[in-house]
């Protein structure tokens, strides 16, 4: 989710005609200023982080790999990736899909293609994630050291990555951002304001909460989209009313409730600096969506490295993506697998050695039974 969206920056520069090059990736690192507040990683942190003392369980992410995935200092981790390299790409944010009743620029089909589109890419992103998860185990399901070695940070959207739970958190990042823009860019969860008019500058909130049936990536049918279902066109000017191609269309300006403030431990959101976000709880409702929607792709995910794995495998990997030291937390559960291979061919063996035994037994009371029954005959 973008909730700051800092390609806005570079948008500007462009505009400009600035002399200087373009800043790289690496220039986008710092995500704590400029108006934004770690939105992404905030979000991602109350979402999945283990609580404070309570420890880890099974399923919450330790302080290292939480970094990994959500982000920190001037690192944008898994869930800041699309803000690196897939700035201008509307699928990983799930902008465009604007559309008001009556006269308007973008039909309801058009509107739904888009977020289809970004629905698609999210279920791109599920699979890809669930493919380089496979890499973090032998093949005796035990954890490959080097393939989460934490000796140096992931290098997110770079080639030269090759470590499993790198690029497996990296995957979950890209959908997690994805989802949770589509709390901020849409009006699923929030509502207009009350004080004026509805329009292209005040769109109709639906007030829904999450997480959304139509971010259900693991279904293999179209989602069925609500007709009043609006999220924002995104340009190089970013205004209301829209200008250029976002001309007398919803905007993202118009609609989204990007920044604010947003504890990591609780997602208590306040303070929102967006006007959209300003009006009654949007920006709160936004956020609580977010953190639903989060928690939700998790379980998903989990439950795709069931399906592809089974599930003792499955149990190794998530061990291996939320703890951080998965060699030796792990290794338990990776026996797990070999042990009940080992307890099926004992039950096997010991059924084969009772069977012969009985064979044996009736063999021999066979045999005595036809020597008794030749004794007897002479």
């Amino acid at each position: 989710m973008r909730w700051r969206r800092i390609r806005l920056a570079v948008a500007l520069a462009l505009a400009v005609g600035s002399a200087s090059p373009v800043p790289s990736a690496a220039a986008f690192g710092t995500i704590d200023s400029g108006g934004q507040h770690r939105e992404h990683e905030r979000i991602t942190r109350a979402s999945l982080a283990c609580a404070g003392d309570a420890g880890s369980d099974d399923y919450c992410f330790e302080p290292a790999s939480v970094d990994f995935l959500a982000g920190h200092d001037r690192d944008f981790g898994g869930v800041g990736a699309p803000d690196s390299d897939e700035i201008s790409d509307p699928a990983a944010h799930c902008d465009g899909a604007d559309f008001l009743e009556g006269s308007y620029p973008q039909t309801r089909g058009q509107a739904t293609a888009a977020l289809l589109n970004c629905v698609d890419h999210l279920r791109v992103r599920l699979g890809e994630a669930v493919d380089r998860a496979g890499d973090l185990l032998d093949g005796d399901g035990q954890v490959v050291a080097e393939e989460v070695d934490f000796a140096s940070d992931c290098r997110m959207v770079e080639a030269a990555e090759s470590r499993a739970k790198c690029g497996t958190l990296e995957a979950l990042g890209r959908v997690l951002h994805g989802v949770q823009d589509f709390y901020s860019h849409s009006n699923w969860a929030d509502e207009a304001d009350p004080t004026r008019a509805t329009g292209d500058d005040n769109p109709p909130g639906l007030g829904l909460p999450g997480p959304s049936p139509v971010l259900d990536l693991r279904s293999e049918t179209p989602p069925v989209v609500p007709p009043g279902l609006s999220t924002g066109c995104y340009g190089l000017r970013d205004e209301v009313p829209g200008v250029g191609e976002c001309a007398e269309r919803v905007t993202h300006a118009a609609l989204n409730k990007d920044t604010g403030l947003i504890d990591p431990d609780t997602g208590e959101a306040t303070d929102p600096t967006k006007p959209r976000g300003m009006v009654g709880q949007n920006f709160a409702a936004a956020v609580a969506g977010a953190i639903e929607e989060s928690r939700r792709q998790w379980q998903d995910l989990r439950a795709e490295l069931v399906g592809r794995y089974g599930e003792h495998d499955a149990a190794v990997m998530v061990c291996a993506l939320t703890h951080d030291d998965p060699v030796d937390d792990c290794r338990d559960r990776g026996w797990e697998r070999v042990l009940a291979g080992l307890l099926a061919g004992a039950v096997v063996l010991a059924g084969l050695l009772a069977g012969a035994v009985v064979l044996a037994v009736a063999v021999v009371l066979f045999r005595a039974r036809r020597r008794r029954a030749r004794m007897s005959g002479s």
